[in-house]
């Protein structure tokens, strides 16, 4: 199904997952994906990092799961570093294999000399052939923080508003308090633009996830460091992982009940935290 169908009809549960790069990591991934069938997820997404051999990593791993019928599968697609030759490619490639929803994304240049003449500036330029190219339902980025290029928080939304006017709806970069998607949404409409902004959630289950997690993008604030270290001098790594999913918890439901179009689950390709998060708030 359309991803703006799944979202016009009701609150959303998906999850996303990268491509495996080894047999370990593919086991792993499968059992994911099996683990999280009975949540009965909306759709899941699949990530890409840049570069052809993960281009190609992510077709197989969508279409794949498209293929095995049980849910319906987003691809991310990068533009920038690439020819409009190259995506207009990928686009019908993807159309051909019957894969409907995209994930439209920038992303970075990579190191790569090859890539050094791209066609492509920003994700916009990537969402506007998406929709020469095809009749896809298309996802864009949202970051509650504003874009860690961004000159600052007022332009960057101003850039997001621009893309969600001619995609479908955005998933946000992880965060911690409910009150950093309510302040996003809240700006974009303030600009004119009410399409569905899915939160993205990641809970933070070790100590030194909060470091990780700050590197990645996701400001870990005080409040939230302070209960993992005070649930780590309780009962070490164990209880640390419970405070994280406890925190996670709190926080989903906080966005259920400002009416979030739904959940977007960061798995890390692992189901139990996520699994665990979705029977507190379901069950």
């Amino acid at each position: 199904m359309r991803i703006d169908e799944l979202l016009a009809a009701g609150p959303t549960r998906s999850f996303e997952f990268f491509p495996p790069k080894s047999d370990q990591e593919s086991a792993v991934l499968a059992a994911s994906l099996e683990d999280i069938q009975p949540l009965q997820p909306s759709f899941v997404s699949v990530t890409y990092r840049g570069g052809a051999e993960s281009r190609q990593r992510t077709f197989d791993l969508v279409t794949q799961i498209e293929s095995d019928g049980f849910v319906t599968a987003m691809a991310h697609v990068i533009c920038v570093g690439h020819s409009r030759a190259e995506m207009r490619d990928l686009l019908k490639n993807y159309t051909d294999a019957g894969v409907t929803n995209i994930m439209a994304l920038g992303g970075d240049i990579p190191d790569d000399p090859s890539y050094a003449d791209s066609e492509f500036a920003y994700a916009i330029d990537l969402v506007e052939m998406a929709r020469e190219v095809g009749h896809y339902s298309i996802g864009v980025a949202a970051h509650p923080e504003g874009h860690p290029r961004s000159t600052d928080r007022a332009t960057d939304r101003r850039f997001l508003a621009d893309k969600l006017r001619i995609a479908d709806f955005a998933v946000t970069q992880f965060f911690f308090e409910a009150a950093k998607w309510t302040q996003l949404v809240s700006d974009l409409s303030d600009l004119g633009v009410d399409k569905p902004v899915l939160p993205g959630i990641m809970p933070v289950t070790t100590l030194s996830g909060i470091d990780r997690m700050r590197q990645m993008g996701g400001a870990v604030p005080d409040a939230l460091a302070q209960r993992l270290v005070a649930a780590n001098e309780r009962g070490g790594a164990t209880e640390v992982r419970a405070e994280g999913i406890r925190a996670a918890t709190e926080l989903c439901r906080a966005l259920l009940e400002a009416n979030a179009p739904g959940l977007h689950f960061y798995t890390l390709n692992r189901s139990t935290a996520t699994s665990e998060i979705y029977h507190a708030l379901f069950s």
